[in-house]
């Protein structure tokens, strides 16, 4: 369990490391970036919880910023498997998460592989795109 574990970066008062994840039943995508250079990269493929949080903790993840499914009218589009996810995931760890829509990231994936890559190599791009969104809309804020 990751609860009260603080990372080395939260020691050291060092760059903060985020994690995105693109939730969907059958795979998630995940991706990481950190505060100082606002880059994300995909990162990889996952199927289950405990994989997330393997990787919060061999990545020392401080910020984990989860892709929230909204219809095309903005309106929420929450259904019991994601929030089952949500409330399981906020349960076990004790790091923020933020969420930012994530409404067309697997087409965006999609566009920007420029080919038909594996649905699992889209779901860790559609990761990295929600969390450059993240940056991005972060660093537009602080300007």
């Amino acid at each position: 369990m990751l609860k009260n574990n603080q990372t080395m970066n939260q020691l050291n008062n060092q760059t903060k490391r985020y994690l995105g994840i693109d939730w969907g039943l059958s795979r998630i995508g995940l991706a990481l970036g950190d505060d100082e250079t606002k880059i994300s990269t995909p990162f990889k493929v996952v199927s289950n919880i405990k994989d997330i949080l393997k990787t919060i903790k061999e990545e020392e993840i401080d910020i984990i910023v989860l892709g929230s499914p909204l219809k095309m009218s903005g309106a929420d589009d929450l259904n019991n498997n994601f929030l089952k996810f949500k409330n399981n995931l906020e349960k076990k760890i004790d790091i923020p998460i933020e969420f930012i829509d994530e409404r067309l990231t697997s087409k965006a994936a999609d566009a920007l592989s420029g080919d038909k890559k594996s649905k699992a190599s889209r779901d860790a791009l559609a990761a990295m795109i929600i969390l450059q969104s993240y940056f991005d809309k972060k660093n537009a804020r602080d300007l």
